[in-house]
């Protein structure tokens, strides 16, 4: 059945001035509304493809310029700004802005969109304009009407540092019930997807189904600090002795797959880093994994022994060193 064309930035609800970013998010906004995977009221389908066309149209900086200077007719390069049925009207705004209406003659002059395309209805039109790219569009082997790849669904997938760092393969069970098994890369970071191809909306009317993207959250960890841009780096405090931190010591540190020793230069005050390279995340893609940093955390005893508290007021009143000093 052919469909009456309608001004595309009306479709979108967005001015003729709307900025790129503007025109993107109104069409993700009314395509998630009326996709028919998830909207079923009649017309919805309609409504869907009337809002692809225009996105796809309107976000191309060439077709855009040229259909805003030559409206319906835009495709066939000839300019119907005085042709019958193209006619400005106020939008009533305060920018005085205009828009277009397309309305009348179904014969071919350049009218409605039945027939200023000789009679071709939206899918001929769609399939035409598009080459079956954009929004998936192509015409069905049998039955005609109009076919659509189906929506990219996304979930989240939480996972420790450990896990995240190891890697491997995991089952994972949806909110839904569904039920996978999933190849998760050593070194995923916090954000990244993983995708699972077909596994996302049914397409319509033997449209390719969409995919199914698993968006990785990393759980906060007791122990260990993401740092840096990618957070391959990780931190950790040290808790040292006063006598280690003084004197210097090498002591024991947790890293993500074991133990590992570092060395605490003598003298060593609270805050400071120390840096155990190749102990942080994995790298991914050849890259090399990231650094362990153990942040000096100076710890003092709760309670001491008589003997204890002796020599540490013999030390107070042998050392002159001062921690205010230079105040």
């Amino acid at each position: 059945m052919p469909t009456a064309y309608r001004d595309y930035y009306e479709a979108l609800g967005v001015p003729r001035d709307a900025s790129d970013d503007e025109i993107r998010s109104a069409y993700r906004t009314f395509a998630r509304r009326n996709h028919p995977d998830v909207n079923k009221e009649p017309g919805a389908e309609d409504r869907f493809r009337e809002v692809s066309e225009a996105y796809e149209v309107l976000r191309d900086p060439e077709r855009r310029a040229q259909y805003d200077r030559l409206g319906a007719n835009w495709r066939a390069g000839q300019d119907v700004s005085g042709a019958q049925g193209f006619r400005p009207q106020d939008f009533g705004d305060e920018d005085g802005g205009v828009r277009f209406d397309f309305g009348g003659g179904g014969g071919g002059g350049g009218g409605g969109f039945g027939g200023g395309f000789g009679g071709a209805d939206f899918s001929d039109f769609f399939e035409g304009l598009f080459g079956g790219r954009g929004a998936g569009t192509r015409r069905p082997a049998a039955g005609g009407g109009f076919s659509t790849r189906g929506g990219d669904h996304e979930a989240v997938l939480e996972l420790s540092l450990e896990e995240a760092a190891a890697g491997g393969r995991r089952r994972v069970t949806l909110a839904d019930g569904r039920d996978y098994e999933v190849e998760i890369p050593p070194g995923v970071r916090d954000g990244q997807r993983i995708r699972l191809a077909g596994e996302g909306g049914a397409g319509v009317n033997a449209g390719p189904s969409g995919d199914l993207f698993l968006r990785v959250r990393l759980r906060p960890h007791p122990r260990f600090r993401r740092e840096g841009p990618d957070g391959r780096d990780l931190v950790t405090d040290l808790p040292v002795a006063p006598w280690e931190a003084v004197l210097g010591a090498r002591i024991p540190v947790r890293t993500l797959t074991g133990t590992a020793r570092v060395q605490v230069p003598p003298g060593s005050s609270s805050g400071r880093r120390l840096r155990l390279r190749g102990q942080g995340m994995p790298g991914r893609r050849g890259e090399p994994s990231g650094d362990l940093l153990a942040v000096v955390k100076i710890v003092v005893p709760r309670s001491v022994s008589a003997e204890e508290r002796r020599l540490w007021e013999q030390l107070a009143e042998t050392s002159d060193f001062d921690p205010r000093a230079g105040e």
